[in-house]
């Protein structure tokens, strides 16, 4: 069995989807009537250093990502299981049918907006410790609303909250003995509970919208489990204050007999964690199975 996978947030680099605007140029007007801008302009040009801001970021990636899962299934089988990392995960969710090209573009580029409104957070890599290890070292008084953010491969944990409270935590890793402490280039405290004001937005703007049934199970970041019935909005909703579970769900995949995993889109970061995370933990037996359909709402 197969595995798509789509990448999120700093997979993105200037040149990316040239070799598939081209080829899908009726995609790229629709892209562009939606968002109200030139995409190719962005993706290849940036000439206002725009593409690695949250709101034009999240657009780009999530288009060039759709094209490249069209591109890929003209030239081999569909996969059977889908996941994405954080933005990766809404072309997960189109891949399976949940909502067309140009919904799930209304969606990222909400979503974009909101968490672009959230200022004064930061987030952080620590490598080289264990995810028990880093909560662990949170706990601490001095870093006080700190949090997991991504939880990427076995010694790989990515940690959000408050700018001054990032720049603390690096000390206190580095006496714990981690390999490297790296600032991410973010603009806010993305999956933290600092988000709470975007999530709550995004409630309210996904009541507009109804989702279809998944023809592909889609492994959820909040729970590394697929998709349950009727609960897209809340997870989508949730998914932006919530830690990205990547570990886990790979290894949720790894337990259904999943053996290739194939990123599709820019870049190769989820190839290498993939394959971290082959060589340490074992696979996750989990033996029930729910169902993929949509057909509910959520409350704020």
């Amino acid at each position: 069995m197969n595995t798509y996978l789509f990448p999120g947030q700093g997979s993105q680099q200037v040149g990316m989807g040239k070799e598939l605007f081209s080829a899908f140029r009726g995609w790229l007007e629709e892209a562009d009537d939606v968002l109200g801008y030139s995409l190719k302009a962005l993706c290849l040009e940036d000439t206002e250093g725009k593409l690695n801001r949250t709101e034009y970021t999240q657009p780009a990636l999530y288009v060039v990502g759709v094209l490249a899962y069209r591109k890929a299934l003209e030239e081999g089988p569909p996969p059977h299981y889908v996941a994405g990392h954080s933005l990766g995960e809404y072309v997960a969710l189109y891949a399976s049918g949940a909502f067309d090209f140009a919904t799930g573009l209304r969606l990222v580029q909400k979503r974009g907006s909101l968490m672009a409104q959230a200022s004064g957070g930061g987030m952080a890599a620590v490598i080289g410790l264990s995810a028990e290890v880093v909560e662990a070292v949170l706990q601490q008084p001095a870093l006080d609303g700190m949090q997991p953010a991504n939880y990427n491969a076995p010694t790989q944990t990515v940690i959000s909250g408050p700018a001054p409270a990032v720049e603390r935590a690096q000390k206190a890793f580095e006496d714990v003995g981690c390999q490297r402490f790296v600032p991410l280039r973010v603009s806010g405290a993305f999956h933290s509970s600092k988000m709470e004001p975007a999530r709550k937005a995004f409630v309210r703007f996904l009541r507009e919208f109804d989702f279809k049934s998944l023809s592909i199970p889609v492994i959820s970041n909040v729970e590394a489990r697929p998709y349950k019935a009727s609960r897209i909005k809340e997870l989508l909703a949730d998914q932006i204050t919530h830690p990205v579970r990547w570990t886990e769900s790979i290894r949720y995949l790894m337990g259904k007999g999943v053996k290739s995993f194939e990123e599709i889109g820019p870049g190769r970061v989820l190839t290498g964690l993939v394959k971290r995370i082959q060589r340490e933990p074992e696979p996750l037996i989990v033996q029930e199975e729910p169902t993929y359909f949509y057909d509910g709402a959520v409350s704020d």
